[in-house]
């Protein structure tokens, strides 16, 4: 399978502007996502709006591609990468990866993961789960979570706690059922994803403010792979300290 690693990167952020130059211990953020994801994958770009970001990544040698400023998410902003990129390099790829630009300690197991996912020949989409350990997490809307079948194929994206658990008090739900947590990493068949960006905005979609849901609705099979290390993203300057105190 030729692979494509695409990072999207914005230069505006409500809580945190500026966020992909931010210095992290001598290199800027988005070059350490960059370099991590290099490691796992061959071809590897960053897909920008942002002219700052764009002199950065030429500065350290990594590959970048301009997208337009309207995009409303990444998966839309992957799709135009990839369509620029294989025109510019010639090359076609099967499977492209949507990286967090704000995860700058991102682990090699979650891309690993992710492209086992298509060993499944009937895999559209991926994405990767963790079991919730915690009722604070599994009543946190800003934690989505995913019901699996037995295939591990999602179900339904939420961020309401799901499935409800009747008879059961609310405090000893993550006693008597394992919830899953949505980490935000995806990929697709390159075919896919120049598909579900065509699709119209669902019900369900502006409903829970998922996009994933609107790819359900429209019968995708999402499948998905269970992972014990969280993700590790960088929302406010308060975040990225933790980090580093983590890392160094």
């Amino acid at each position: 399978m030729n692979i494509l690693g695409i990072i999207p990167a914005r230069y505006a952020s409500t809580r945190f502007p500026g966020k992909p130059l931010v210095d992290i211990k001598g290199k800027t953020m988005i070059r350490r996502v960059f370099e991590n994801c290099k490691d796992s994958i061959n071809d590897v770009i960053v897909a920008t709006d942002n002219n700052l970001i764009e002199k950065e990544v030429n500065q350290f040698g990594g590959s970048v591609i301009m997208t337009s400023e309207n995009h409303k998410s990444g998966t839309d902003r992957c799709a135009e990468a990839l369509n620029k990129y294989e025109k510019a390099s010639g090359k076609t790829f099967d499977i492209v990866i949507n990286i967090q630009g704000d995860e700058p300690f991102i682990h090699k197991e979650h891309l690993t993961k992710l492209i086992s996912c298509f060993n499944d020949s009937e895999t559209e989409i991926a994405t990767l789960i963790s079991k919730t350990e915690s009722n604070a997490d599994i009543f946190n809307p800003n934690k989505p979570k995913v019901i699996i079948d037995n295939r591990h194929y999602a179900i339904y994206f939420s961020r309401s706690p799901i499935p409800f658990l009747r008879g059961i008090k609310k405090e000893d739900w993550h006693l008597h059922h394992t919830f899953y947590q949505h980490l935000g990493i995806y990929a697709y068949r390159s075919e896919i994803l120049k598909i579900i960006t065509k699709l119209p905005v669902s019900g369900l979609e502006i409903a829970e403010s998922l996009e994933q849901n609107r790819w359900l609705e429209n019968g995708f099979k999402i499948k998905t792979d269970i992972t014990l290390k969280k993700n590790m993203s960088v929302d406010t300057p308060e975040d990225l300290e933790q980090l580093i105190k983590i890392f160094f």
